[in-house]
């Protein structure tokens, strides 16, 4: 049996979609509590990491619910005094090297070739003994006064739509048990941001295979980043409509961000375009549909 070759590139991209799977990505957090947010995770000497390992640590970090920002392998722990706790599991990162292999189009000569590595690493939280710099006590989440907004409270009711609240700093929609979870109002800066943080997991829960099953229909290896497109646009589009401001610089970056990922398809940004008018579509058909049955 042929040995499957090992693709660094494809293992990253992997670690990330699944780190982002379990939750809301962490660049996209516009409520307090929990993580301190997304600042640059950092090797054990407090050199920030750069590239891809940043979106591939702060995905895991998100998804663990990891708070300390340094990252550091076995030994390195070791060597601080540190102990890895039995049963941890290490997250995988990548660095880009080179090597010297002879030209065969120039007898005699080299070339330079780049290829990329990889090591593994945890986070400070999953290790005892560090010194106290290295652990990060998570910010609690303070009641900022911000109030919901008892229309569009309603408009999303009307949807009939799942959604729950608890204390758990973390919006979400859950395909499963087929809910939205979003973190108190009052936990958020703004009104605006709560609500658009709703539209985006709204935007998600129209995916669900007994509505317009775009889950299904797009279940390659990009799914996932292909349906984060979705929803950023979903998200813009119901703000539109209901007259709040889109977070168009912050969901314009992440669109970037995973077109760059998606290059190689031109026309995704179009399909997820499509997606999101259809979502739109189906979440105005079924708020108008509750305002003509409530005025019958």
């Amino acid at each position: 049996m042929t040995k499957q070759k090992f693709n660094i590139q494809q293992e990253i991209t992997d670690q990330i979609i699944a780190a982002i799977e379990s939750g809301c990505a962490p660049w996209r957090k516009p409520w307090i509590g929990g993580t301190g947010g997304a600042g640059l995770p950092e090797r054990h000497n407090g050199e920030p990491y750069r590239g891809i390992n940043v979106l591939v640590l702060w995905s895991i970090a998100a998804s663990k619910g990891y708070t300390s920002a340094r990252w550091m392998t076995f030994k390195q722990a070791k060597d601080l005094g540190g102990a890895v706790r039995k049963g941890e599991k290490s997250s995988q990162v990548v660095y880009y090297t080179t090597t010297e292999i002879e030209d065969d189009a120039n007898e005699g000569e080299t070339k330079v070739i780049p290829f990329a590595k990889s090591y593994r690493v945890f986070n400070a939280d999953q290790i005892d003994g560090l010194p106290e710099e290295f652990y990060n006590k998570p910010d609690p989440a303070r009641d900022l006064g911000t109030e919901r907004d008892p229309e569009l409270d309603a408009f999303f009711a009307a949807t009939g739509a799942d959604i729950r609240h608890s204390n758990q700093p973390r919006a979400f929609y859950n395909i499963g048990g087929d809910f939205i979870h979003m973190p108190e109002a009052n936990t958020f800066h703004d009104s605006n941001g709560y609500y658009a943080t709703l539209a985006h997991e709204l935007t998600h829960w129209t995916g669900a295979d007994k509505r317009l099953d775009r889950f299904k229909r797009h279940s390659d290896r990009k799914a996932y980043a292909f349906e984060e497109l979705v929803a950023e646009i979903g998200n813009c589009l119901i703000c539109a409509t209901l007259g709040l401001t889109p977070d168009f610089d912050q969901s314009g970056a992440y669109i970037e961000g995973w077109m760059k990922a998606m290059k190689e398809d031109n026309r995704a940004i179009f399909r997820a375009a499509s997606e999101a008018q259809k979502a739109l579509d189906f979440v105005q058909g079924l708020t108008e549909a509750s305002q003509t049955v409530a005025a019958e």
